[in-house]
């Protein structure tokens, strides 16, 4: 793969005509490739990459914006996710958290609409841009339910213990509550109304909730209408308390593809959960059933081990559980975390078991990682098959 990157743009033409002569087995993820003129590398797949605003300065201006989008385009990354919800703030003036909170856009980002620029640098430098609704359900980090939980006590997720559900420092908003589910869709259709996004996604916070929750005074009611006045069981992880909850969710994010594709039929719904099982077992997350229903366009597992025996035996889980090929499936790759930053021979694995495994594309998390490795996304990453 080094070499390759290293041939002149003719040659590669030529090798890449070469290697459209391989024949292959039928893949997911980006169509068939078993005709002999059809590479193996599908260049229209998906290249993501996550744009947040924790560690991260990009959408401090819009010349950061536009730079980082060029860079983009540049190491190959055709769409790209950014964040426009995250502890309590939007990334763009939104009315609805004007309405909720009073403070309608992230502070550091008054009187300006990075959303919006974003989406102008982006598309104008040639990529799709979604709008990621990083935190879901989850209201606030390490801040008692911060400002949402403040204003709308009666939103907040309980324990059996009746506290506050609390997960890795992430305060939660109770999923099943018609409110939350309704601010949520609000959020979502706001973005999609009044901007010009390719695309919509929810992560492992969304559709999710962690299974310690679901002991509130709602969801307890529910569950008992529906189960002859029984109380749920207290272990957290019973199969069938798990399913009842699983399940609503399930029905949100169907409620939910349905209200954005009414306003924009073609827009791109995703999301991007925990890997399944322990999605399952930990945040409620099905994925699953919404590939199988064909709830969303495309799923992104996050997929994110720091070796290669780690990667491959999550990948193979993964695909296992993937049987509606109709709907592409991408994983998602961790480029950063903290300091750390993958090395370019174990993101050249990484993909390499995803081309073995028939994924002909994938999302990395997250940007800051780019400029660091940008050699490698310009030279050998578009020739890895």
């Amino acid at each position: 793969m080094r070499i390759a990157a290293a041939l002149p743009i003719a040659l590669l033409g030529l090798l890449s005509l070469v290697g459209c002569s391989k024949k292959s087995n039928p893949a997911p993820g980006g169509g068939n490739p078993g005709t002999p003129t059809t590479p193996v590398w599908d260049p229209n797949a998906m290249r993501g990459i996550w744009i947040t605003t924790t560690a991260s300065t990009v959408l401090d201006t819009r010349e950061n914006i536009r730079t980082a989008m060029q860079a983009c385009r540049t190491a190959n990354i055709n769409h790209v996710f950014v964040v426009v919800y995250n502890n309590a703030r939007t990334t763009y003036p939104s009315q609805v958290m004007q309405n909720l909170i009073g403070v309608p856009i992230l502070e550091r980002f008054a009187g300006r609409d990075p959303l919006r620029e974003i989406i102008e640098e982006g598309q104008a430098a040639g990529l799709k841009v979604h709008a990621w609704f990083e935190y879901g359900f989850a209201s606030s980090f390490s801040a008692n339910g911060g400002p949402i939980v403040a204003a709308r006590p009666h939103w907040a997720a309980r324990d059996a213990g009746g506290n506050l559900t609390i997960k890795n420092g992430f305060d939660w908003l109770n999923a099943f509550h018609p409110e939350v589910q309704q601010f949520m869709i609000d959020l979502f259709k706001e973005v999609t109304s009044n901007y010009n996004v390719d695309g919509v996604q929810g992560d492992d916070r969304l559709p999710a909730l962690p299974s310690s929750a679901g002991y509130d005074t709602y969801t307890l009611g529910l569950y008992r209408s529906e189960n002859g006045g029984a109380d749920p069981p207290g272990n957290i992880t019973d199969p069938a308390w798990l399913q009842w909850r699983a399940r609503k969710l399930n029905a949100f994010c169907k409620r939910l593809r349905t209200e954005v594709k009414a306003i924009k039929p073609n827009i791109m719904y995703t999301m991007s959960p925990s890997p399944y099982p322990w999605g399952l077992n930990e945040y409620l997350q099905d994925w699953p059933t919404w590939v199988d229903s064909g709830w969303v366009d495309a799923i992104i597992p996050q997929c994110y081990r720091y070796d290669i025996a780690a990667y491959t035996a999550t990948i193979n889980q993964q695909k296992s559980f993937y049987r509606n090929t109709a709907v592409p499936f991408y994983p998602g790759v961790l480029l950063r975390s903290g300091t750390y930053i993958a090395p370019d021979g174990f993101l050249t694995q990484m993909i390499t078991e995803n081309r073995r495994a028939g994924f002909k594309g994938e999302v990395y998390f997250f940007y800051e990682g780019l400029p660091s490795r940008s050699s490698w996304f310009q030279g050998q990453y578009p020739f890895i098959r």
